[in-house]
């Protein structure tokens, strides 16, 4: 049956220091364009009705490494605008803000989690009748996708907080028995030159 494959973008010097980036527009460091190499090999054999990036290029570059080719860039694949936190880390808002919760919260200046939510909904209205042709391809960022596999399981876009996302990992979306189901999540690379078991933000 049909999928919807959820792909984080590799490494960036933001998210490799966990600030907050959603419109400053990065590139991949050299470990990220490694893990979006790696990528590869966990989608050989797949074939897409369509893929779908974010415009931003750190996701754009990985789909590239990934060999995945683009259909269109969407900007509600776009990660969360974290307006006045844009750049920040979450320890360097909380000596602010203490009891701040982006999932809750949502951020100045920049998105709520129903703002979101919202964009994301639209994503999953446009790709789902797609599976009826095959599996499809979103290539994104951490916080929108998460939201994204929030919703797709019929929960809050809040929801997304217990979904940890990290660098250049796979997640898939399917169905069981006629149900919503997330599949697998945060599923790494077969290789990477990154070790350790915290390689990504985690606001």
């Amino acid at each position: 049956m049909s999928e919807i494959l959820l792909i984080r973008h590799g490494e960036t010097t933001w998210s490799a220091s966990r600030r907050h980036t959603s419109y400053t527009d990065l590139e991949l460091t050299p470990d990220g364009e490694r893990q979006s190499r790696a990528l590869a090999a966990a989608l050989a054999g797949r074939r897409f009705a369509r893929v779908l990036s974010s415009p931003r290029q750190r996701a754009t570059r990985t789909a590239h490494l990934a060999g995945l080719t683009v259909d269109a860039t969407d900007p509600d694949l776009a990660e969360w605008n974290y307006g006045a936190y844009e750049g920040r880390t979450t320890v360097d808002i909380h000596e602010e803000n203490p009891r701040w919760n982006i999932w809750t919260d949502g951020c100045p200046d920049g998105e709520s989690p129903a703002e979101v939510g919202a964009r994301l909904d639209r994503v999953l209205d446009r790709v789902t009748p797609l599976l009826e042709r095959g599996s499809v391809a979103l290539v994104g960022h951490a916080h929108s996708l998460r939201v994204l596999g929030a919703r797709w399981i019929g929960l809050p876009p809040s929801a997304g907080g217990l979904l940890r996302l990290d660098t250049a990992t796979v997640s898939v979306l399917g169905h069981e028995h006629g149900r919503r189901v997330i599949l697998r999540w945060n599923q790494p690379v077969p290789q990477t030159t990154t070790t350790g078991p915290d390689r990504a933000a985690r606001h």
